[in-house]
């Protein structure tokens, strides 16, 4: 029996840099040029805190403390966003 692997072509691109580095400047072009979905950790952080989500509220307490917050509810923010079809 032959299995035929369905694939996608897909490529991301990561930019990182220091607050007020013009990460936001950036991507506002790399979208703008190519298409592409911009995918902003901060943006979607502020959304689930201002929701009052599950992860949101975790995320809350550190934030009120001034702490950075862990990348375990970063992580699963992003995870839950990507996966949303209505996201992207």
């Amino acid at each position: 029996m032959t299995e035929e692997k369905q694939t996608i072509d897909t490529r991301s691109l990561l930019l990182c840099g220091a607050p007020a580095s013009g990460k936001g400047t950036q991507c506002e072009m790399l979208v703008s040029h190519f298409s592409f979905a911009h995918l902003s950790t901060g943006d979607i952080l502020r959304e689930e805190v201002a929701h009052g989500t599950p992860m949101g509220v975790q995320a809350k307490s550190y934030m009120d403390n001034g702490e950075l917050v862990p990348d375990s509810i970063i992580i699963g923010i992003v995870k839950l966003k990507i996966k949303d079809p209505h996201y992207l």
